[in-house]
């Protein structure tokens, strides 16, 4: 059983160190009175906001922080970088001809990790 993530749904990177929370583009779906999202849903700042501090190695800020002392892993500000849409998506629901966003769909970040929802906010709207 899948469920359709809506704006305040807690979300996680497996290299940032606190969870965060998404964002729905603002649309005339709406799950539990909040906005419901789709796989376009994704943009930095926008959709997904930081998880505080970033342990990848794959970013230049943290490799360039972990080289100036003298390799012990020094962990920066977060800033997501991501440039495709979440995945899998629903294929049963879309909203405006977009698949919903579910509770099992993840998407990488270009500087290492992948951000996976670990709370959809609603557990009413399941998704077919």
């Amino acid at each position: 059983m899948s469920y359709i993530i809506c704006t305040g749904a807690s979300l996680t990177c497996s290299m940032g160190a606190a969870p965060s929370v998404f964002k729905a583009n603002p649309n005339t779906v709406t799950t539990t009175a909040l906005d419901a999202g789709t796989i376009y849903d994704f943009q930095p700042n926008n959709n997904i906001l930081p998880f505080s501090m970033c342990s990848s190695l794959l970013n230049p800020a943290v490799s360039s922080a972990t080289a100036a002392a003298n390799g012990v892993l020094t962990p920066q500000a977060c800033t997501p970088s991501i440039m495709m849409p979440w995945s899998p998506g629903s294929t049963g629901v879309t909203i405006g001809g977009i698949p919903a966003l579910l509770d099992n769909c993840t998407v990488p970040c270009l500087l290492g990790g992948t951000i996976s929802i670990v709370a959809p906010t609603q557990t009413l709207v399941e998704a077919l």
